[in-house]
């Protein structure tokens, strides 16, 4: 393989159907996020397609913000001046073989990058649950896929290129900016407008993955660490009404060309006979396929397919971290209010996540395990809920998605995030005006 490979990325693949920030809208229409909770504060949408145009668009406005992918529960991207997408940058994909990275366009979706990586023998680390968000903005939220050694999406970040609130172009790299890209990968939107990404990238492998139905929580408790150490990735679904946990999902690497073996009991659990959905009542078609079928490591990390709307689409979400060592006794708190959570849930998913050095990253200098609820589209009812959850994983000092709904104070955050200070000099230093701050930024960084 040669040195550099490159792609130059077409208008159909770079205005692929699914999450284009522009689906279904035309000016004056009301923009809003995945799964319409969160109307924007503005309609005034800017498209830039190359650099030099962000940087135009940087220097015009005297504040603005990014629009991704919208998969944000919450306005961490919101504003009411003016949005810039950048959907329609035609960057090249750039593997270098010898370093084991490439460089994308930061628009650019996992479900897009992912499949021509396996064409040309490579792989990510790891995968959210969902292939529909883009590269940067699942970075800048610290999202995360699953996995005991596996860091969150940001920790195959190794270099990023960003626009600042002067209009330059800045570069960071880990090899060479050490704390200033520790502040800067997971940057919350708050430092610039992040143009290009540098992953990590390994060899290519193949996955499988099984199902197992009700695991008793009274195993989960003696053998929680068995469990979460028995695949690449495990993810374990409840609804926290019954004395079972719905579901196990593990996702192995095939080595050696091997077929995947399934014991028929995994601590009691019994092997599914079928592919299943997170969510028990919805059809298994939208999700990645199971029963130890092998396939493309792309296709298996996530529990959803690129090709169709995931999960349920009218929801809410909200995620709580927690730090490994505190897992099961914060676990055993929320399963203690069945009652009160059971009701307003689609599912509830849980997820081991390893440490990473990013100083506004729900993992920070900790292995974490989050605790992640799909709730019916009812706010009313889940924003009465969300204190009670947050005081019962308050001594475990709760750590919030920053992408998802919460009501955690910016008393606590600040208590429970040691960079926050240092990030904000950060900021100070790219953004000296405030820029790409917005109320919710305001609110829980840069308060008093």
């Amino acid at each position: 393989m040669k040195k550099r490979t490159f792609i130059k990325l077409s208008s159909a693949l770079m205005t692929a159907p699914l999450f284009s920030p522009i689906t279904g809208w035309a000016a004056g229409d009301k923009l809003k996020n995945w799964a319409g909770n969160l109307e924007y504060s503005t309609e005034k949408l800017d498209q830039a397609k190359s650099v030099t145009e962000v940087s135009a668009l940087v220097k015009k406005y005297p504040k603005l913000k990014v629009l991704g992918t919208r998969h944000c529960f919450n306005k961490i991207a919101d504003t009411k001046d003016q949005f810039v997408s950048l959907v329609q940058m035609k960057e090249d994909i750039s593997i270098d073989a010898n370093s084991k990275t490439v460089t994308v366009n930061s628009g650019l979706k996992y479900g897009q990058l992912s499949p021509y990586l396996y064409e040309k023998g490579f792989a990510l680390h790891n995968l959210a649950s969902l292939p529909h968000i883009s590269v940067a903005g699942a970075c800048a939220t610290a999202t995360h896929g699953s996995g005991d050694k596996n860091g969150n999406l940001a920790t195959a970040v190794s270099g990023i290129e960003m626009v600042i609130a002067n209009g330059e172009t800045v570069t960071l790299s880990r090899a060479k900016d050490g704390e200033k890209f520790n502040a800067a990968v997971v940057n919350l939107g708050a430092l610039g407008v992040i143009t290009k990404v540098t992953l990590d990238i390994q060899p290519t492998f193949m996955m499988g993955q099984y199902v197992y139905q009700n695991l008793s929580f009274d195993q989960m408790k003696d053998n929680f660490e068995k469990i979460e150490s028995s695949g690449y990735s495990v993810s374990l679904f409840t609804n926290w009404q019954s004395k079972d946990i719905a579901e196990v999902w593990i996702k192995q690497k095939i080595t050696d060309g091997k077929p995947l073996k399934a014991e028929p009991e995994f601590f009691g659990a019994k092997l599914a006979t079928k592919n299943l959905h997170p969510i028990p009542e919805l059809s298994a078609e939208n999700c990645t396929d199971q029963m130890g079928v092998s396939g493309p490591w792309y296709e298996r990390m996530p529990h959803f397919k690129m090709g169709f709307t995931p999960s349920s689409g009218v929801e809410l979400q909200s995620e709580y971290f927690v730090p490994r060592k505190n897992a099961v006794d914060a676990i055993l708190a929320i399963a203690r209010m069945g009652d009160q959570v059971g009701p307003h849930l689609l599912t509830s998913e849980i997820r081991t996540i390893a440490a990473d050095n990013f100083w506004m990253s729900p993992c920070y200098k900790q292995d974490s395990v989050a605790i992640h609820f799909t709730w019916k589209q009812d706010w009313p009812a889940v924003s009465k809920l969300l204190p009670v959850i947050e005081k019962e994983l308050a001594p475990y000092n709760v750590r919030p998605h920053w992408g998802k709904l919460f009501t955690v104070s910016p008393a606590d955050l600040k208590k429970r995030y040691a960079k926050m200070a240092d990030f904000r000099n950060v900021a100070a230093e790219y953004d000296p005006k405030g820029k790409f701050r917005n109320e919710f930024l305001d609110l829980n960084i840069f308060g008093s």
